[in-house]
């Protein structure tokens, strides 16, 4: 899961770079390169999910970042706009083979609090690297050039291929291997939709998704256009993905004590309040001084650490006898949604960082009524 955080975040610094080598015109086209790989993390998963379900977890990673190497090289020899957003978007369909397999692994092992706390532990080094990968692009730019960060990407791709290789057993239970037919896909889609709070909490991590992306998408535009930040734009992101690293290694330590349920629910009423409080304070004003810009982003982020393993788990609770399939749609749906998100949010940040918070209100209040509906129908149904 580290290598999908390495490819979206080692690019940012490098977007303008990028941009005006491949002829871009705007910075809501190099938002592109940032958006599109998440569209084949969407994408991705609806075909190695099922796939794993029959053949095995391991061998469908392996397919996956040979798709990710190709992608690269498309991404290299890039000259267009056109051309760069597909080779992204293979990317992500490469990357999507480990990012839902490394969820259908650990509910394959783990089940109720206890997966939550492994996803935590999982997610924090999914947000380590963030810490240092716009870092890492500013400096491969610096001394050499943007091309310098997708041959580090494949560096890194191969070291992880023979790690998992040699330490990461098959965990799909023979009991639970599916043989492979046509309507795979379809049979476990159709069985996935039977339990209605595994569907509920990936709508609401849709919703959280999309907001994050949102900032992945305009971090570089907010710091370094409209704060003129360029040289601290990597450190001020690293920081505050630490933010985030600290929530979620929080959740794996008190998961087990206080329900993955309750602390999500909690989290995701605090990113409501702090993004309400946001536009409240500057609505229809400039932009905060850093410092507080920063601390409003760091509670943003500090909330979604907690909310992004417990969601996952929610989601993944139910469903161990179809894992691959149901990691697989679940992070289709919460994917697909967030990218329309990300764009439409994206397109309207100009000269504020505002419409990032109204954005962020917009989706938790929608996420908080899906909360409700689920928390009714669990009631209703004695399943809470």
């Amino acid at each position: 899961m580290s290598v999908v955080a390495l490819a979206i975040d080692a690019l940012l610094p490098a977007l303008d770079v990028i941009g005006h080598s491949i002829g871009t015109e705007s910075d809501s086209e190099n938002q592109l390169l940032i958006i599109m790989i998440f569209l084949g993390l969407g994408i991705g998963p609806l075909l190695f999910g099922p796939i794993s379900d029959s053949v095995g977890r391991k061998p469908i990673v392996y397919v996956g970042f040979v798709i990710f190497i190709i992608a690269s090289f498309i991404c290299l020899n890039a000259s267009s706009i056109e051309v760069m957003v597909i080779g992204r978007i293979l990317q992500g369909i490469g990357l999507s083979a480990a990012r839902t397999i490394s969820i259908a692994i650990v509910r394959d092992t783990f089940s109720g609090d206890y997966m939550a706390r492994i996803m935590s532990f999982i997610t924090v080094m999914f947000l380590l690297v963030p810490t240092f990968a716009p870092a890492l692009g500013k400096l491969a730019l610096d001394i050499y050039n943007w091309e310098a960060i997708f041959y580090f990407q494949l560096v890194f791709v191969i070291v992880i291929s023979v790690w998992f290789w040699l330490r990461q057993p098959e965990t799909l239970h023979p009991e639970y291997r599916i043989k492979f037919s046509k309507t795979l896909i379809l049979d476990g889609t159709k069985e996935l939709f039977k339990y209605k709070q595994t569907i509920g909490y990936t709508i609401i991590s849709g919703f959280i998704t999309g907001s994050f992306m949102v900032y992945l998408s305009t971090a570089q535009q907010i710091f370094q256009h409209q704060y003129k930040l360029v040289d601290e734009f990597p450190y001020l992101f690293s920081g505050l993905a630490i933010a985030m690293a600290a929530s979620s290694l929080s959740n794996g330590s008190i998961v087990v004590k206080f329900g993955m349920k309750k602390i999500a629910t909690i989290a995701l009423y605090m990113f409501f309040t702090v993004s309400l409080l946001y536009i409240v304070l500057f609505y229809n004003s400039k932009n905060p001084s850093i410092e507080i810009l920063l601390a409003f982003f760091a509670l943003q982020f500090f909330s979604i650490g907690f909310l992004f393993g417990n969601l996952r788990a929610l989601a993944m609770q139910p469903i161990a006898h179809i894992a691959g399939i149901g990691a697989a749609v679940t992070g289709f749906i919460s994917t697909i949604m967030a990218v329309p998100i990300s764009a439409i949010i994206g397109r309207n940040i100009n000269g504020t960082a505002l419409p990032l918070f109204v954005g962020f209100l917009v989706c938790s209040s929608l996420a908080i009524i899906v909360l409700k509906i689920i928390n009714s129908y669990l009631k209703k149904n004695n399943l809470s």
